[in-house]
């Protein structure tokens, strides 16, 4: 979960303008926490204290209104919708990291994901998306390489991962789609040579660079093990106390789990 955050930080400055390189500042003034961010801990905090996914991510997006939010999200949070949102966008999967760490099973993993995504992302590819992060990072958790995590994601989802991020970026443009996004996302994981480096090239893709350094991040932190404690006092200064401590309560978590 700390990867998806550090990577929203990262990316935050640079979202429709990314460098095409991965020479770049990891941090400056100018970072700041997203929707991504708030998202994820809304749906971590949803699981740990047994909360309903949509009232639990509506609540937090209230309390943060000013972080980003996509136009009909907006409308979902203020209740000002008339009909279901059933979205197709990465909203699903840049804030479903918490149950591919929180979950010990697969099918509850993938289930779960599922749950986290319906109340917004109903599209079956806003489903795909969020169960496609989700499952690599509890494959990741559990020890499977890369070449394994790549062929479940390729088999069960129909991305497509033979690709690299050298190949990609020249061309690649801004897409909020689960299905543009989320493949190039988990692809950046699978070209890293560490978690930092996994975030690096997610944002040199250009286009959604917060959300595609979550992605990316999320996969990158259960693969590599872990966050390295700088980088997590960098995380811990950019964000309100109320997150920290469910970050301290997801650690706790996952400790005893």
């Amino acid at each position: 979960m700390k990867g998806a955050i550090i990577g929203d930080i990262v990316g935050s400055r640079l979202e429709r303008s990314g460098p095409k390189t991965t020479d770049f500042d990891l941090f400056t003034t100018q970072c700041r926490f997203t929707d991504d961010t708030v998202l994820t801990i809304a749906v971590a905090d949803a699981i740990l204290h047994q909360k309903d996914y949509g009232e639990n991510i509506k609540a937090y997006a209230l309390r943060y209104p000013e972080a980003g939010y996509g136009g009909t999200f907006r409308q979902w949070m203020r209740d000002e919708l008339s009909e279901p949102y059933a979205s197709w966008g990465n909203g699903s999967a840049m804030r479903v990291s918490p149950v591919g760490w929180l979950f010990n099973d697969l099918d509850r993993v993938l289930a779960e994901a599922e749950k986290s995504a319906l109340p917004t992302h109903g599209h079956p590819e806003g489903i795909k998306g969020a169960q496609a992060i989700a499952s690599a990072i509890f494959l990741a958790r559990q020890g499977a390489g890369k070449e394994d995590i790549r062929q479940f994601i390729t088999d069960r989802f129909g991305y497509r991962l033979r690709r690299t991020v050298e190949e990609i970026r020249p061309d690649y443009v801004f897409d909020v789609s689960c299905a543009g996004s989320v493949p190039e996302a988990i692809i950046a994981f699978l070209d890293a040579r560490d978690l930092e480096d996994a975030i690096r090239l997610a944002v040199s893709l250009g286009g959604d660079t917060d959300t595609q350094a979550a992605m990316a991040g999320c996969i990158a932190e259960a693969f590599f093990g872990g966050i390295h404690p700088r980088l997590e006092d960098v995380m811990n200064a950019f964000l309100p106390a109320e997150f920290i401590d469910t970050i301290a309560a997801f650690d706790a978590a996952m400790e005893v789990g």
